[in-house]
């Protein structure tokens, strides 16, 4: 037992002494890290960052949409829901989170333009992520040029122009979400170019992976900063989609490789993008649980899903409406705003201004306030009580029931007389019976639109129910329209004939609810006006709520009213408008959002010689004659792509759009323009400022004797020839291209085949380049 202990021992030592050794040797070697440093990177980093964040708390007061961001702001503090509708929550965060770091309470009172700031107010906190975003847009167009393989010369006057724009300077300083959209835009171009540069020689690498996947999240995000970041999300999809359907007809590539590639670009571009525009929605509404000034126009489901409001209100009422049940049936359309059935004891005039008789029954109204008439007893048509019976009978789709109006006891009716402001449509009243040739009409159907199956119950606040007359099959109906002084300007409610489909306005469901046990009437209106009780949870998923929100979003429209600020597309291209953010009443000192005039001049330049020159390379390329080389070409097309592509995407849309429109909508749109300014300067002096009257890559044209087996003739640059030259030149021979050092002398042979014909350019410096060409009569290229 010694002997083995003590060789267990000596070979446990011998194997631990190994990695200790080496792990000496290792030490004694100085460690020597590496480091490439981008000087230029470096430079422009640190010039964004004093630019835009230099004094930024001044002006110490409330600068134009910060009166307007700044509300959202104090709501994210306090916890309170709000809907804006001009975009998505992930911007309102960021900002919100700026007013976090700062510890911001949200106390101030964001009112007007202008006002000082109070001591509680953190200004550098709330200006400081737009701030950041903003300078560090400056090393972002430097990289993307890189990318793009622009010299550093362009890249950096790229980056220049960026830096000292004065409007871009405007918009980052302030609590504005312009340079936050335009920073994710730039940061995805970024992505995406390194990962494209990346594919070409290491896919499916770690950094591969990391461009790819960080393509997908910055397009997500300015996507949730604002809609407008959807136009360039698009505009990568579609070149993603270009380089996808390239690596499809790529044979060297085996069927798994294009299918892993394409599955790569899916989930980084597609399902990662949905999953965060999700997962902003989601920290959104967790944020903001309490019940606030916007809640009303959500639907009573998502108010009740609201901490405080109609929660407060609603929480303990009975689910499922039963015969005898008391309740208050809300319009789910909500608009022009939210509103109550609701009937009270006045009656509908005789006759109408316009000569038209009424029926004179008592008038049914939807009212835009809780109020006791907004009380109606679910009754059985079979039986006289107003009361729940025990257990209660619930009322199901297809059910007929009658709806008693709780203070006044008189029956939902309707019969063929026009309503009072919707002549093709039926009178909705309360039956008074006036003991003449008018039998009441108050059978209604229950059709729950929502249901699950045809047995579905009728659950508060949950289903959404229209009400079918049985006797015409007209539809309660909400028609928007605003009664006349007799009907005290509530809206109009009417019998729509013939209805198709699920209009909104059709559409009512329970929001409070409890289960009457009163028979007397006195009692009753004792109990209509008592709280509601018992206790059931009517909590909404978080799909549920994020569709609602989301629909509201995109439908809500405020009444746009004309801004003296405001401009429209064609204004921004000739700088013709501008934006006064600011004013000092004592110093008279300014801020305004205007544009450095000689920047916009040449971005505009820029874009129409590059459009110009484009069509021309494209008409003589369709000619058959390269006038650059085709990686230049390459190069031409995908910055065109990108950068007039930008463009594009980011300013025309504005032009079909009907809302009130101002000078910063341009800047995304503008940032494309300013990066195309080098390109284009770039591209004029490799291609056409180098030799003038004879540029690199020009076609080439080998003028030659007769046809023959073998030919001996000269290369001119096809600009050189004239038509009178030509009329002295029995056949030429156009070849694709010129090469380098087409200055210098070459001795050309040339010889044909059968449909072919070889030339070879012999040159002490070059070697021997073969090249192909096509030969044609003089006489051909004369017309």
């Amino acid at each position: 037992m010694v002997t083995a202990a003590v060789f267990f021992s000596h070979f446990a030592f011998r194997g631990l002494n190994k990695p200790l050794c080496r792990m000496l040797e290792f030490l004694k070697q100085p460690v020597v890290v590496t480091a490439e440093i981008n000087v230029n990177l470096v430079a422009l980093t640190v010039m964004g960052l004093v630019n835009r964040l230099w004094a930024l708390s001044y002006p110490r007061a409330v600068v134009f949409d910060e009166v307007y961001y700044g509300q959202f702001v104090s709501l994210y503090m306090k916890r309170i829901f709000f809907v804006d509708d001009s975009g998505p929550p992930f911007g309102h965060m960021l900002l919100a989170f700026g007013g976090y770091l700062g510890g911001f309470d949200g106390n101030f009172l964001w009112n007007r333009i202008g006002a000082e700031y109070s001591m509680n107010v953190p200004v550098w906190s709330l200006r400081l992520l737009p701030a950041l975003s903003g300078a560090l847009c400056v090393p972002l167009a430097y990289q993307i040029l890189v990318e793009l393989h622009f010299s550093h010369c362009a890249a950096f006057g790229a980056a220049l122009l960026i830096l000292f724009e004065n409007s871009l300077i405007t918009q980052s300083r302030l609590m504005l979400l312009e340079s936050v959209l335009i920073f994710f835009v730039l940061l995805a171009i970024l992505s995406y170019l390194k990962f494209y540069n990346l594919q070409k020689c290491s896919p499916f690498t770690a950094g591969w992976w990391f461009w790819l996947l960080l393509t997908g999240v910055a397009c997500s995000c300015a996507v949730g900063v604002k809609y407008m970041g959807l136009f360039t999300y698009m505009l990568l999809l579609a070149i993603a989609g270009v380089h996808s359907w390239h690596l499809i007809g790529d044979q060297t590539l085996s069927n798994v490789s294009v299918l892993c590639h394409l599955l790569a670009r899916g989930l980084a571009l597609v399902v990662i993008p949905v999953a965060m525009y999700l997962s902003f929605f989601y920290v959104h509404l967790t944020l903001l649980y309490r019940s606030g000034p916007h809640d009303q126009i959500m639907t009573s489901a998502f108010q009740a899903s609201l901490e405080g409001g109609l929660a407060r209100i609603t929480q303990g009422q009975p689910l499922e409406v039963a015969y005898g049940s008391q309740i208050t049936l809300r319009n789910v359309l909500g608009k022009p705003m939210p509103c109550w059935l609701h009937s009270h004891k006045n009656t509908y005039p005789i006759r109408y201004e316009n000569g038209r008789g009424s029926s004179h029954q008592q008038q049914v109204t939807c009212y835009p306030f809780k109020d006791v008439n907004n009380w109606w007893i679910v009754k059985d048509p079979g039986m006289q009580q107003l009361v729940v019976s025990n257990p209660p009978r619930p009322v199901r789709h297809g059910h007929i029931v009658q709806l008693v109006h709780g203070i006044t006891t008189r029956y939902l009716n309707t019969h063929d007389v026009a309503a009072p402001l919707s002549p093709h449509s039926q009178e909705i009243s309360c039956y008074v019976d006036y003991n003449i040739s008018m039998p009441a009409q108050s059978l209604w159907r229950v059709e729950i639109v929502n249901r699950e199956s045809d047995t579905d119950v009728w659950k508060t606040i949950l289903s959404e129910v229209r009400f079918v007359h049985v006797n015409t099959s007209a539809v309660l109906k909400l028609s928007g329209a605003s009664l006349p002084e007799w009907g005290y300007r509530q809206l109009e409610i009417i019998g729509e004939k013939l209805s198709k489909g699920y209009h909104q306005s059709m559409l009512w469901n329970v929001e409070e609810h409890r289960y009457g046990k009163s028979q007397e009437q006195k009692e009753r209106e004792v109990e209509l006006h008592s709280p509601t009780q018992a206790d059931i949870s009517k909590n909404l998923s978080f799909m549920a709520r994020f569709t609602e929100l989301q629909w509201k979003i995109l439908t809500l429209k405020n009444e746009d009213t004309e801004h003296k600020y405001s401009s429209s597309p064609l204004d921004w291209i000739t700088m013709d408008t501008n934006i006064a953010y600011w004013f000092h009443p004592i110093s008279g000192a300014q801020i305004h959002l205007i544009g450095n005039v000689l920047t916009w001049a040449s971005a505009n330049v820029a874009t129409l010689v590059y459009v110009c020159l484009f069509l021309w390379y494209l008409l003589r390329r369709r000619r058959k004659i390269c006038d650059i080389p085709e990686d230049a070409w390459g190069l031409w097309v995908s910055a065109g792509g990108l950068c007039v592509g930008g463009w594009a995407v980011n300013y025309l849309p504005f032009f079909m759009m009907e809302k009130t429109l101002f000078l910063y909508h341009y800047l995304p749109a503008l940032t494309f323009q300013i990066l195309l300014i080098p390109v284009v300067l770039q591209h004029l002096t490799d291609h056409l400022c180098r030799y003038p009257g004879h540029p690199v890559g020009c076609p080439a044209v080998l003028i030659t004797g007769e046809e023959g087996s073998e030919m001996v003739g000269f290369l001119v640059p096809a600009p050189a020839l004239t038509l009178s030259t030509l009329h002295y030149v029995p056949s030429v021979i156009m070849l694709p291209c010129l090469p380098e050092g087409h200055g210098e002398n070459y001795s050309v042979n040339a010889s044909t085949e059968p449909g072919k014909l070889h030339v070879k350019l012999q040159h002490c410096f070059l070697g021997s380049p073969f090249l192909t060409g096509s030969r044609v009569q003089s006489s051909k290229l004369l017309h």
